[in-house]
């Protein structure tokens, strides 16, 4: 979400005119923060204790968000939409916590999410070395991509069975460099606090990447170890007075995934083959999901979180969309790039070492764009993953025939290292509600028709004749998969009871799998291959042209990110740096999206009507860094990340601060609310004595000299 990216000098011609106008960008990792980029542009240099001190406050939702602690005691905070996998799972028809919103004001009265894990960074180290050792010359892109992978699971092993902790190599700079990333895991995480969703969502789809924006996007978890609270040594210390205008700010969180390394040919595949289909796979899947939802109250409920999720997937890609059609882009990533291969070129040494890096990119999209249907529906999570019941039963048919290889050999999810958590996900006790499995599968048999086309030998074993809607109803319903205890049956009984069952949701997988890993093993090797070979020889052309001091894509994985609270001009109209708890009840209106609780109703006169409530800033962001804390120079939490303006979304792939914004909710926001709606006072009196950790000299400003 930021336009004109540091680290795609890929595309650049001049790094410093580019870093002069926006100053601000930067996916940063924590062992390659730019300290003395922020210290010209805001006075203030990080000191290592302050920079270790929120690393160690940060934390990583591994449904896809972010969240830091904010209390010695094991007290995380997120956003509401990255804890709501856990809010709608411990929901039911008597108890909805979506709607009603939750609160614990006692730890016994904390509920265990039943499938959730959270990470804290412990550790970096550098093993580039150790994953190409196997690599040798003249080795062919697929040999090279399964030496490579082979390597990975053995250090990870060897890195978890050392320390006890989550281990994973993490691919930088295309494959220029890799990284080995060391995590405490907490697996038991219990809800604290979550407020109703019209008030988290306030505006809903409509507002969703707009600003201004007036919703509390918080919730609170708690981590357990021993079934005690956990004690952190390092907790954010909760500044209750915010920002204001102008102030420097960082924002420490987990940034999913950016394209600003992309070639042409890679954004042109984007922009002519996935985001079309998958824009389209959005609307028919979220039509379905409309009319199921409208059948009764019952059916909205189950259905809203999934709803909620793909309405936000669609509104994000076609913005994505939107910067690859906008012809100043792609022009722009054109001249950089032809700049680029002109200034590699006139270098003897480096053309010779790249050999034809660009060619062989567009030659990779090209296949990719012929089995691109096939690797989504079947392998990929827009296809059949979509439905739980049948990622259950596609883990306990491959399970078993994955332990029974070699770690090295096996395919990355199931490498020893992830077995703990692919097993917690596995045995969840998470509800399943079959009525919906049947909504989600019909599409997806129908995308297949469209996609695949009727005659494709898969879709023919799948449908035996019947329609996508019969099909999906025949396979739900000859499934015990919901049934916790059926699952661990199957998985004791390893590959002979998968290959035996007559389960209707494991038949289906066994059709689709040997399709599934044949167009697999074609895109690791035909494509994914291409792509880490060359994109490392990309990134070695930037290292060799513009120096190390770059940042990598975003990986899912910890950085951090700098800028100001700085409001913007928006079609000339003034864009104020903040909302307040006023311009929230300025636009309720008594009806969805714009329905307030009845307790914000009832309760109105309690609050400080000019308390700051969201707030914009120029910190680099994307999708991930939901639930990102955002502290000030002191390394104290002034607000929280919960999403960024519509100008933001291009950014995936060319970065610009005029316009794009990250919003995020206000410290003083939080705590008004706390306190006068809800009578959280249990918790308010946690957080005011929150900040363990911080060392007194964490935070200071630099001497000239130095």
């Amino acid at each position: 979400m930021k336009r004109k990216s540091l680290v795609v000098a890929c595309v650049l011609v001049a790094a410093l005119a580019a870093l002069a106008v926006w100053a601000d960008e930067g996916l940063w990792t924590y062992n390659n923060f730019p300290t003395q980029l922020v210290e010209q542009r805001y006075q203030f240099s990080p000191s290592d204790p302050w920079l270790d001190h929120l690393r160690l406050s940060s934390v990583r939702f591994n449904n896809g968000g972010s969240g830091s602690f904010v209390g010695p005691n094991g007290l995380v905070m997120t956003n509401h939409h990255v804890g709501s996998d856990c809010i709608q799972e411990l929901s039911s028809a008597e108890h909805d916590y979506m709607a009603d919103g939750f609160y614990a004001p006692t730890r016994a009265r904390e509920k265990r999410c039943p499938n959730l894990e959270l990470n804290v960074l412990m550790s970096i180290a550098d093993v580039t070395a150790e994953v190409n050792a196997d690599v040798k010359p003249g080795t062919s892109d697929a040999d090279r991509s399964a030496a490579q992978r082979a390597a990975m699971a053995r250090l990870e092993k060897e890195c978890a069975d050392q320390t006890g902790l989550r281990c994973d190599v993490v691919t930088l700079y295309e494959g220029g460099v890799f990284n080995l990333y060391r995590y405490k895991k907490y697996t038991d995480v219990r809800l604290v606090f979550a407020p109703e969703s019209e008030v988290a969502f306030y505006g809903g789809d409509p507002d969703n990447f707009t600003y201004p924006r007036y919703d509390l996007d918080v919730a609170f978890f708690r981590v357990y170890e021993n079934d005690q609270p956990a004690r952190v040594e390092h907790s954010l210390t909760w500044n209750p007075n915010g920002v204001r205008e102008g102030d420097v700010i960082f924002v420490s969180g987990n940034p999913g995934s950016t394209g600003r390394q992309l070639t042409l040919a890679q954004l042109e595949f984007l922009r002519d083959t996935a985001y079309p289909w998958r824009i389209q796979v959005f609307k028919s899947r979220l039509k379905a999901l409309y009319e199921f939802s409208a059948a009764g109250a019952e059916n909205a409920r189950v259905a809203r979180d999934l709803i909620l999720s793909y309405e936000n997937s669609l509104k994000a890609t076609v913005g994505y969309q939107g910067g690859l059609l906008d012809p100043g882009l792609m022009a722009e990533k054109a001249a950089g790039e032809k700049a680029m291969r002109a200034e590699v070129a006139a270098k003897p040494v480096l053309a010779a070492e790249s050999g034809p890096v660009w060619d062989s990119l567009a030659a990779a999209e090209k296949t990719y764009a012929g089995m691109y249907y096939e690797h989504q529906l079947l392998e990929q999570f827009i296809g059949l993953r979509q439905s739980r019941l049948f990622q259950i039963a596609r883990h306990l048919v491959r399970l078993p025939v994955e332990k029974a290889k070699p770690n090295p050999t096996r395919l990355r999810e199931y490498r020893d290292s992830n077995l703990a958590s692919l097993e917690q996900d596995l045995f969840s006790e998470a509800p399943i509600h079959a009525s919906m499995e049947e909504v989600v599968l019909a599409r997806v048999f129908a995308e297949m028709v469209d996609s695949l086309g009727a005659d494709h030998v898969v879709v023919k074993q799948i449908l035996a004749g019947q329609s996508p809607r019969q099909a999906a109803a025949r396979f739900v319903a000859g499934s015990k998969l919901a049934d916790v205890g059926e699952r661990r049956r199957l998985a004791e009984g390893g590959a002979a009871a998968a290959h035996a069952s007559n389960d209707t949701m494991v038949q289906l997988v066994r059709l689709v799998d040997p399709a599934a890993r044949a167009v697999r093993k074609r895109f690791e090797d035909e494509v994914d291959a291409v792509e880490r070979k060359n994109g490392s020889l990309l990134a070695k052309l930037l290292f060799a042209l513009r120096g190390t001091t770059q940042y990598p894509e975003a990986t899912f994985t910890l950085r951090l990110s700098y800028g100001e609270v700085k409001g913007y001009v928006d079609e000339g109209r003034p864009r104020r740096w903040f909302t307040t708890f006023k311009g929230l009840y300025e636009l309720e209106a008594g009806t969805p999206p714009y329905r307030l609780p009845q307790r914000w109703l009832d309760r109105k006169n309690r609050l400080n009507l000019d308390t700051p409530f969201n707030f914009v800033n120029t910190a680099d962001i994307i999708g991930g860094n939901s639930g990102s804390p955002v502290v000030n120079r002191s390394g104290e939490l002034v607000g929280i990340v919960f999403d960024g303006n519509i100008q933001q979304l291009p950014n995936r792939f060319l970065y610009t601060d005029e316009q794009a914004r990250t919003v995020a909710v206000h410290a003083a926001g939080i705590l008004e609310a706390l306190r006068k709606i809800y009578g959280a006072q249990a918790l308010v009196r946690e957080l005011r004595r929150a900040g363990s950790g911080q060392p007194a000299s964490a935070a200071r400003k630099r001497p000239a000299a130095e």
